[in-house]
This record gives C-alpha cells, sequence and structure tokens, in this order.
C-alpha cells in the first residue's frame, strides 16, 4: 500500500530555564493510506509533540526541531514555507484536539469556525460553506444541524463539543487525521459513540488516523497498529492484535496489566508500574524505562536498545526477552 506520511528520525527540544528537555529523541514511523496507528503512553512521554512538530504547532521558541523529515505524499513538511504548511493543516492534515472547549472559540459561532475553513482551502462563498457546515453537524450526529450554527460553543454538552470538532476537522475532507485524546474529558458512554463515529467515517471517507492516547483499551478495537512511546522514544510497535497477545516490553506489560478484563476468571490484581516517569531534562545514558524496569540489569544502564524486529512486523527496544527470561543478544 501507499504511504501517507514517513517520519524519520525526529529530534525535537525545548528549551527552559532549568535546561533542555529532551521531549522527542529520533522517533521514525509510516502510515499507510486507509490506516489507523494508535500511538500510546502516558502523559509527557512525546506523543503529542511528535505530531505538534510534524505540523510545525509548536512554539519557536523554545521549541525547536533538531532533526528529521515528515514526508507526507512525497512533500517534507518541516522544509515548506509558511504559506504552504498552512496550504496543508486543515485542508489535507486535519487535528482534533484534547479539550474541545479550549480549542473552540469561546466567542465565535459553532458555524462561522466551521464556514472558515471552506471558504479558506475550498474557496466557498458564504451559503455554499454554511450548507456543508450543516450537512458535517448532521454527519457526526448533532440534529438539527442548521438550527445549531449560531449557537455558541457554551450551548453544547462535552461531548457534543467533541462532535464540533470532529467534523471541523473533516470538513476539508483530509487524507489523514490526527485525533490527540479526544475522549480523555468524556464519560464511557459518550467515548464510545465518539470512537464508533469516527471509525463509521473512516470507512466512509477513506482517510488515514493517527489516534493519540494513555489507554491501550480504547485503541483495541480502533487500530491497525499500535506505537507505545516512553521518554520521547518509541519502545514498542506492532500489530494491535500481535500487541495484546504478545506484549514484549516491559513498559507495555505494564500498561496492559493495569487494564481491568472482562474475561479475568482469576480475579488477577491489577498491575502498577513502580517509580515515576524520567526527568527529560536529562538525556539517558542507556535505557530510560531502568529505573522503573524489574527486568533491567547492566547492557540497559549503559546502552539503549534500538529497535528490534521480534516477530513479522512486530519491533521492540530493549535488551531483556521477556517471553526466555534471559538477555535478547549477547555481545
Amino acid at each position: 500500500m501507499t504511504n501517507v506520511l514517513e517520519v524519520k528520525d525526529l529530534i525535537t527540544r525545548f528549551e527552559t530555564p532549568e535546561g533542555t528537555v529532551h521531549a522527542v529523541n529520533g522517533v521514525s514511523f509510516n502510515l499507510e493510506e486507509g490506516e489507523t496507528l494508535g500511538v500510546v503512553g502516558e502523559s509527557g512521554c512525546g506523543k503529542s509533540v511528535t505530531m505538534l512538530s510534524m505540523l510545525r504547532l509548536i512554539p519557536i521558541p523554545p521549541a525547536r526541531v533538531e532533526k528529521g523529515e515528515a514526508i507526507f505524499f512525497g512533500r517534507d513538511l518541516l522544509k515548506m514555507n509558511a504559506n504552504e504548511i498552512r496550504s496543508v493543516r486543515g485542508s489535507q492534515i486535519s487535528m482534533i484536539f484534547q479539550d474541545p472547549m479550549t480549542s473552540l472559540n469561546p466567542v465565535l459561532t459553532v458555524g462561522r469556525q466551521l464556514t472558515e475553513p471552506l471558504e479558506t482551502h475550498r474557496n466557498m462563498d458564504q451559503r455554499q460553506a454554511r450548507a456543508r457546515a450543516a450537512e458535517l453537524l448532521e454527519m457526526v450526529g448533532i440534529p438539527s444541524g442548521k438550527a445549531r450554527l449560531d449557537d455558541y460553543p457554551h450551548q453544547f454538552s462535552g461531548g457534543m463539543r467533541q462532535r464540533v470538532m470532529i467534523a471541523m476537522g473533516l470538513a476539508c475532507t483530509p487524507q489523514l487525521l490526527i485525533a490527540d485524546e479526544p475522549t480523555t474529558a468524556l464519560d464511557v458512554t459518550i467515548q464510545a459513540q465518539i470512537i464508533d463515529l469516527v471509525k463509521r467515517l473512516r470507512e466512509a471517507m477513506g482517510m488515514s488516523i493517527i489516534w493519540i492516547t494513555h489507554d491501550l483499551g480504547i485503541v483495541a478495537g480502533l487500530a491497525q497498529r499500535v506505537m507505545v512511546m516512553y521518554a520521547g522514544f518509541i519502545v514498542e510497535r506492532s500489530p494491535v492484535i500481535e500487541l495484546y497477545a504478545n506484549p514484549q516490553h516491559p513498559y507495555t506489560r505494564g500498561l496492559l496489566g493495569s487494564l481491568p478484563r472482562v474475561d479475568d476468571t482469576e480475579n488477577r490484581r491489577l498491575v502498577n508500574i513502580e517509580g515515576a516517569p524520567p526527568n527529560l531534562l536529562t538525556a539517558p545514558k542507556g535505557c530510560p524505562f531502568v529505573p522503573r524496569c524489574p527486568f533491567a540489569y547492566d547492557r540497559c544502564r549503559e546502552e539503549n536498545p534500538p529497535l528490534m524486529v521480534v516477530e513479522v512486523e512486530h519491533e521492540v527496544a530493549c535488551w531483556w526477552d521477556v517471553n526466555r527470561g534471559q538477555p535478547r543478544y549477547d555481545r
């Protein structure tokens, strides 16, 4: 299949009064047409910064992209000028942010916020844009879309505001949709509705999706592949079924072990990952997960492992073979 996006060795840093934050450390991945890629990890692991860096939405300064490429249909997003990247954002690549109440402008009507990208990127006049905006609201499950165009964000519930954000993201029929934890602030019933909506829209429109979350349970029924991040590194990447059946990194195992299972007949206790997330002001000498890893040995402290192939399309950055209980490779 054709690659929609190919990110190569992306490195992002933030300069702060305390020092340099190593936010993204050589991230590489690809995304195929029609595919959904789940990006998983705890807060501060670099998920969102990776995508914002790629779209040139991080504040410069204090941030800077030190290195890398983001090839979108043969063009490097990181080398585009301001007008070129502006024409791509919102039109060919759209992003849904985590909190719709802070992402939507409180002093503009929902209709105005929906029609702006249509007028900018699709050259529609006001009448055409409003008709399309009403269709979009209906498409994402907001009844009486035409009548709601002149309402303000505070007049919608949390779930409805998130649907408005999805409608804005889909307004120009993008080839790539990036969803940054769009269901975190919603209750589980609304979460399920939003996920079902995104799946139906993906099938109808044939777009590719990057779904960012800290919850492995959400991506189980949504993504084809999963990328697990920790401390700005990719530590495991695999087809979703393989990852759940055979997690290879201790961090991934910890994330899965913290999820309650409806099929657990043994009443096993949930797992907690000991320790705290790493301080990204210091670049790790070895594996960044060492302080929290029950399997760490000398090589882990000295050398940060690269991604290594363990099964077909399954890669892990870990010197320890958790299945065999011994080092993966001897020196």
